[in-house]
């Protein structure tokens, strides 16, 4: 299965394993509560779903990857133990808490979550030394004598021997205790990720040209040849910084995180078309409704590989107004939300000035409770924070107002930041109708128009936005055009070329 099946798998097995009866008691018994051992390739978001799986349960997560441990680390320190039977004394050997459970103990009391996931990556790929605790810990749940805390179920990940020497085979007994899920690599299914996560614009357009690079491994005389799904999105944050200083990226430094010479070197050419693309177009210009007559005279005689690299570009311009607006929309319905609760409460307090900074506080230290979690994604936790300064701000001005005044003296942040909102939207929206009246001009209702049209339904940002501001234009072709059936069939016909 893919990875988005395998983490629907998961998500279920999390819910079936924590269902409690009404006695309260886990429905499933724990010893039947098997671990989940995720088998597929390397670098295809395997941890990556586990994050995801923990925050969209709202449970916690400790991941490790084993390989980076001892057996002392992994079971614990022996030490000798008096201990009397039939009235002899022995001296017995047992074990300190082995760090990976303690880390487990330790996530529950930073975050106050009872219930997670224990995550080991590698599990196959061990030493000889190591190796039998691992199995024990699979078969019987425990690191030494300590046993996972109940409500943490085990998730183990590993890789096929075809990608790893050193991995070592499962027996029938491991394997008749765990349920194994093999995990393939999936463009289609990474894309919604990518999109998700903001990954630099040039390699999802290289990608939609070329996905049969996505996920390569080949061997040869010279040695194994490989591009992973995690070396696309590590490259995408280099890309980020590297254009944030104005630094050019050569092919030796594609190379470095896709290992694949004959693909880094495409890359590495895509890249410096897809800059020039963007300056000779004028994207910036473009979306400020500033395009020169000869940019569509170049865009006629455009091969549809470049045609396409300027639908994505305009795409990707437009996803920077459509992620402000988005975030002014976060911050404000979060703010009348605060200021909501802060009114009713104002008239059953003597003091409105202490009641706000009560509620800024206990604010304050929701947003750090779901940060150490992991409750939250960036983008999220970027506006509570923003917000978070915004009530800070607004509570300096409140001295000592009277009840009267305490509401009027607290939304006052409030409308500046409605203001922010108008105005992030206002340009958004402005950006969109001289995107589409670029591409009327240029593409009437061809290809591209389909494609762009489908960049925006797809891609969360624009989604988010589209649901809260009416574009007309973008409503009549979303239903005039067959969106996303028959961009798949261009992109087909593409790649047959």
């Amino acid at each position: 299965m893919n990875i988005k099946q395998a983490k629907e798998e998961i998500k279920h097995t999390v819910q079936a394993y924590l269902a409690r009866d009404s006695a309260g008691e886990y429905q499933m018994p724990v010893i039947r509560q098997r671990p989940i051992l995720l088998m597929g390739p390397p670098g295809i978001g395997k941890t990556q779903i586990m994050e995801q799986v923990a925050r969209e349960c709202g449970i916690g997560l400790v991941s490790y990857t084993i390989t980076h441990h001892t057996r002392q680390s992994a079971v614990g320190l022996p030490f000798i133990r008096e201990k009397e039977f039939q009235g002899t004394s022995y001296s017995v050997t047992e074990y300190t808490m082995s760090e990976i459970i303690a880390s487990v103990y330790q996530k529950m009391e930073d975050t106050g979550l009872a219930e997670g996931i224990l995550f080991i990556d590698e599990i196959n790929c061990v030493s000889e030394t190591l190796a039998p605790t691992m199995l024990q810990f699979l078969q019987c749940k425990t690191f030494g004598n300590q046993r996972i805390p109940a409500g943490w179920m085990i998730v183990a990940a590993g890789n096929p021997p075809e990608y790893n020497r050193s991995v070592r085979e499962f027996d029938m007994v491991t394997l008749d205790r765990v349920r194994s899920i093999p995990v393939e690599a999936d463009y289609r299914v990474w894309k919604e990720y990518a999109r998700e996560q903001n990954v630099y614009g040039a390699i999802l357009s290289y990608l939609e040209i070329r996905p049969k690079d996505f996920y390569r491994v080949e061997a040869d005389v010279d040695g194994m040849r490989y591009v992973t799904a995690r070396g696309w999105e590590d490259l995408s944050h280099l890309l980020y910084s590297y254009e944030a200083f104005g630094w050019p990226v050569s092919q030796e430094i594609v190379y470095e995180y896709l290992h694949h010479p004959n693909v880094a070197e495409d890359v590495a050419a895509y890249l410096d078309l897809y800059r020039k693309y963007q300056d000779d177009y004028g994207i910036e210009k473009i979306l400020c409704g500033q395009v020169k007559p000869a940019v569509f005279a170049r865009v006629e005689q455009a091969g549809f590989d470049e045609r396409l690299s300027v639908v994505n570009l305009l795409s990707d311009g437009l996803a920077s107004y459509f992620r402000q607006a988005v975030s002014e929309q976060t911050v404000t319905d979060a703010y009348f939300a605060f200021l909501k609760a802060y009114r009713e409460a104002v008239g059953r307090t003597e003091d409105p000035s202490d009641e706000y900074r009560r509620r800024v506080e206990e604010y304050a230290q929701l947003v750090n409770q779901k940060e150490r979690a992991g409750f939250t994604d960036q983008d999220k936790l970027e506006a509570d924070k923003r917000l978070l300064a915004l009530l800070r701000e607004s509570q300096k001005a409140m001295l000592d107002p009277s009840k009267e005044r305490a509401f009027e003296e607290a939304r006052s942040g409030f409308e500046l930041q409605k203001k922010r909102l108008e105005q992030a939207e206002e340009a958004a929206g402005q950006a969109l109708e001289y995107a589409f009246d670029f591409m009327e001009q240029a593409f009437d209702h061809g290809e591209e128009m389909v494609i762009f049209v489908t960049e925006l339904t797809v891609r969360r940002e624009a989604a988010a936005f589209l649901a809260e501001y009416v574009c007309e234009r973008y409503l009549q072709y979303n239903r005039q055009l067959l969106v996303g059936s028959r961009k798949g069939e261009l992109l087909a016909e593409l790649n047959r070329q």
